[in-house]
């Protein structure tokens, strides 16, 4: 799964006055989507391990998103990047996140799973919970993401999160859904 960030983030969203690291947590029935800490941050990007990590965590595209994150301010809001944990073992098996903030009422947002991980369903839970969250943010009608044309894997994880395919190009199709009455 690929999504560009923005090329030029704008200033980062104000949370509510209430909202605090807890609130930004993201509960499904097996994952918790959680903001990334500055020591998880740090780790990925010196490449030091963390007991709380699968044995494959990080991959590429995690060093990718933590080194977005350091270096973005907006990405580290309760609108921003997150780790994918299990509940159940307290592991981190993936990223996912938002690339905030909106433009034109729209925010597109990126995943992945360790290969490890692959083929449980978590990323379509983990898309699912996080779009729903999308959709309910302040200024967002619309939520996108685009994928390889080589990775049908992935568009059939952003169908069962309820986006739709609205068009491609000779490399990537393009995702999106939008709130009824808010566009």
């Amino acid at each position: 799964m690929s999504a560009a960030p923005p090329p030029q983030p704008r200033a980062p969203h104000e949370p509510a006055a209430s909202a605090s690291a807890a609130d930004a947590d993201l509960r499904t029935e097996r994952l918790l989507l959680r903001p990334w800490s500055d020591g998880d941050l740090a780790a990925v990007l010196d490449g030091t391990r963390q007991p709380h990590w699968v044995p494959d965590f990080p991959a590429e595209g995690d060093r990718v998103i933590a080194g977005f994150t350091a270096r973005t301010p907006a990405a580290r809001g309760v609108h921003g990047q997150r780790q994918i944990l299990e509940r159940d073992s307290g592991l981190v098996v993936g990223a996912i996140g938002l690339f905030w903030p909106p433009a034109e009422g729209s925010v597109a947002f990126g995943y992945g799973i360790v290969p490890s991980r692959r083929g449980r369903g978590y990323a379509s839970e983990a898309a699912r919970a996080l779009v729903a969250f999308a959709l309910t943010a302040p200024g967002v009608h619309t939520v996108c993401a685009d994928i390889e044309l080589g990775n049908p894997a992935s568009g059939r994880v952003l169908e069962n999160a309820g986006l739709e395919r609205w068009r491609s190009d000779d490399t990537h199709a393009y995702f999106r859904v939008t709130a009824p009455g808010r566009a």
